[in-house]
């Protein structure tokens, strides 16, 4: 008798810790709503050249960044979240100016105490001119009124962001862009915007 209380007890306990197991990787995986993209295409003679995607998905306190463009000049490029997702202009000036909630922020590195929520640092191209960056951005979530980045746009630029220089780091020409959507969890591209 104590024999099968002890193996219910048991069998009750590793029914709990596996349902507990399967809640927590639950919340873990993030839903369509909680994953937003960007579709990287070249501007102006860089129109056929540049192409990519950038993906943003909640990583802790902050959103996970991971950027991945082809057609880029071997170097450092600055990369930024921009205040609109109008890219309907060759020089993509019509995006505005980088990502800056409440306009309380000076341009910095990511990793500066004082920095704008849209500074993401460069990505760097390799000799085949592929470029891969992967960060957590703590200033910034998926969606929201105040540090979300739905709605905004990804521009890439032309030279190094010296991460200092105001007000966006001396970065050059903005030669690549795409518009931030919230991924579409049936697979489907996002909308792209104006771009």
């Amino acid at each position: 008798m104590k024999k099968t209380a002890l193996h219910v007890a048991l069998l009750a306990g590793a029914v709990a810790v596996m349902g507990l197991s399967r809640s927590a990787h639950a919340d873990d995986a993030p839903t369509a709503k909680q994953a937003a993209v960007a579709i990287i295409h070249g501007a102006g003679d860089n129109k056929d050249k540049i192409k990519g995607t950038v993906s943003f998905v909640p990583a802790g306190d902050g959103v996970k960044v991971v950027a991945d463009i082809e057609g880029l000049t071997p170097g450092k490029h600055g990369i930024h979240i921009h205040e609109k997702s109008d890219l309907s202009s060759p020089d993509l000036k019509s995006a505005g100016p980088h990502f800056n909630p409440g306009g309380a922020h000076h341009h910095g590195g990511p990793d500066d105490a004082d920095h704008h929520a849209g500074d993401l640092g460069n990505i760097e191209a390799d000799a085949n001119g592929h470029g891969h960056l992967e960060m957590i951005a703590k200033d910034l979530s998926i969606e929201g009124s105040g540090n979300g980045v739905v709605g905004h746009s990804v521009i890439i630029h032309a030279g190094e962001d010296d991460m200092k220089s105001q007000p966006a780091g001396n970065s050059g020409d903005r030669i690549a862009g795409g518009a931030i959507n919230v991924r579409n969890g049936a697979g489907r591209q996002p909308d792209r915007g104006k771009d």
